[in-house]
């Protein structure tokens, strides 16, 4: 029996776990807090529970990563980096669902010398994002095609008949991540020219988009969509831009809180106020703080976006918690109270892919699209499409299957057209429609 070392039992751990348990692998969850993890590999067989934080326990981490086959991260990406060295020290793969940072990509030269493979980026977004476009990429390159666009959309949503608050969103990860992704400058390739959204514009620059099945959603691009032109390998294309989806309603509500300055990070005394007080706090002004806001955004009172913020509790007397000391903080606190997912309700998956295709003799628009839903009072559909990638990918890696080595994502066809397979066994398809143009 092979042994797989998961560090972390976070929100996406559970599937992973239960995955390779069923197909008979040792898994030791090596957590922070052993109850977190105990509770987690309850029903597991074959699953052990430890106690471990990576911040402080060195000679622990050695010792796992030594009795280990494979060592797969879903702790914080700030991490990963630190057990992917320990991983290649004892000859041993690693596998994670996080972006490549620039220190991971530095380790591909030891990591083959050491004949082992650091898989990175094999959950949803990023992850069945890479390997359903490539996989069409490759199609089209293969008959001759050329990528005039790409365009690529995911988003993790309350299925709709649990979307019933007015911000069209339930928390499936951090808030704080939620709201930190809005701070980020966005860079696209639109008809030929690079586009560069700056972060405090980023929501202003939304569009309304038509998903099969499901109807409208918001899109707005994601960080850097530039360098996946060279990831994909697709240099002769004119359009490239990989964004976010959200119910309609989300970006002008998120540009508001950024303009009235709620993502800011300074440290700041806010024990012991009201909401209320902390709006007044930032917009002194002889009105009440909900007129004061709609002033600062130039909206009515009235405006959806101010019914948004009321009804989020901006405006409100609840007192900001002690240890809440930035507007940030202060903010993740009613996200983390109004927008959870009630007993029994389902998260969603959607994501969209939509290609034009130039061949020799004819030109098409190649759309691919995944609808996942979560399992009541069960796995979310974030943590199965999340955990599920790599949980088939650690076990075609100990099974031979995978032979590449050093650093990757999940773009060869060795990787992608297995897990892909197994993915639509699961129930996790991507419905591709063509139409010629």
């Amino acid at each position: 029996m092979k042994t797989v070392l998961c560090l972390g039992a976070g929100l996406v751990a559970r599937p992973y776990v239960q995955y390779l348990c069923k197909r008979g692998y040792h898994v030791i969850v090596a957590s922070r807090t052993k109850e977190k993890a105990e509770g987690l590999i309850q029903g597991c067989q074959s699953a052990e529970a430890v106690q471990f934080n990576i911040k402080d326990n060195d000679e622990l981490l050695q010792e796992l990563v030594n009795k280990s086959d494979l060592v797969c991260s879903l702790l914080p990406y700030t991490y990963h980096v630190k057990a992917a060295k320990v991983a290649i020290e004892n000859n041993k793969h690693f596998c994670t669902t996080s972006y490549i940072s620039d220190e991971m990509q530095e380790l591909d030269k030891t990591a083959k010398e050491a004949d082992v493979i650091l898989l990175n980026e094999c959950g949803v977004d990023p992850g069945i994002d890479h390997m359903s476009a490539q996989k069409i990429i490759d199609e089209i390159h293969d008959q001759d095609g050329r990528i005039i666009s790409f365009t690529s959309f995911t988003g993790g949503l309350p299925a709709p008949e649990a979307n019933d608050n007015p911000f069209g969103y339930k928390l499936s990860w951090s808030p704080r991540g939620v709201l930190l992704a809005g701070r980020n400058d966005a860079q696209f390739l639109q008809d030929g020219e690079e586009v560069t959204i700056p972060g405090s514009e980023l929501f202003n620059n939304c569009k309304t988009m038509e998903i099969p099945e499901m109807g409208e959603f918001e899109g707005y691009p994601n960080r850097d969509s530039l360098s996946y032109i060279d990831i994909y390998d697709i240099n002769e294309v004119e359009t490239m831009l990989r964004g976010t989806l959200r119910y309609p309603g989300w970006c002008n509500t998120i540009q508001a809180i950024a303009d009235l300055g709620l993502l800011d990070l300074t440290e700041r005394e806010l024990s012991g106020i009201t909401y209320s007080e902390m709006i007044q706090q930032m917009l002194p002004q002889d009105r009440t703080p909900r007129n004061a806001v709609a002033k600062k955004l130039d909206l009515e009172p009235s405006d959806p976006v101010i019914e948004r913020l009321d009804w989020l509790g901006l405006f409100s007397q609840e007192i900001v918690p002690d240890e809440r000391n930035t507007y940030l903080d202060a903010l993740c606190n009613l996200f983390e109270e109004k927008l959870q997912y009630a007993s029994g309700e389902r998260d969603m998956i959607v994501m969209h892919h939509e290609f034009v295709a130039q061949y020799p003799d004819k030109k098409e628009k190649i759309t691919s699209t995944l609808i996942d839903y979560g399992i009541p009072d069960g796995d979310t559909s974030m943590s199965r499409t999340v955990a599920l990638p790599v949980a088939i990918a650690t076990r075609l890696i100990l099974q031979g299957e995978i032979e590449a080595r050093g650093v990757h994502r999940p773009i060869l066809p060795q990787i992608y057209e297995p897990i892909l397979s197994e993915l639509k066994e699961l129930g996790i398809e991507l419905k591709e429609r063509t139409t010629e143009l």
